[in-house]
C-alpha cells in the first residue's frame, strides 16, 4: 500500500445473544470493499474482536461511516450485539512484514 494511509481500529466485545452479527460482519466487509478508497481488512474474534480497516484517506473513512447500509448496522450493532466497542483512526507512515 502507498503510504501514507489510514487505519481504522475497531475493537469490541458482544454481548451473550450475538445471533446474526456474523452474517452481518460479512455483508458489510464485502459492502466495505466496494467503496471507493478502501485498501483492505483484517480481523480476527475470541473474547474480544478486532477489525482493521485500510482506507487510502480520511475522506473514504467518513464516506463509509456514511453509508446508509453501514450506518444501519452501526444502529443494530449497538442496540443488539456490543457489549462494548471502540473505534481508532490512525495514519501509518511506516509498515513492514514478514510473508508466509
Amino acid at each position: 500500500m502507498k503510504k501514507p494511509y489510514y487505519a481504522v481500529i475497531f475493537t469490541s466485545t458482544l454481548n451473550n445473544d450475538s445471533t446474526g452479527y456474523q452474517e452481518m460482519a460479512q455483508q458489510m466487509e464485502t459492502l466495505a470493499k466496494q467503496q471507493p478508497g478502501f485498501l483492505g481488512i483484517s480481523s480476527a474474534r475470541n473474547e474480544i474482536g478486532i477489525t482493521v480497516s485500510y482506507w487510502e484517506n480520511e475522506k473514504a473513512i467518513l464516506d463509509w461511516k456514511a453509508n446508509l447500509d453501514h450506518l444501519q448496522a452501526q444502529i443494530v450493532g449497538k442496540e443488539k450485539w456490543y457489549a462494548s466497542y471502540k473505534v481508532e483512526i490512525a495514519r501509518v507512515e511506516r509498515a513492514y512484514q514478514k510473508a508466509t
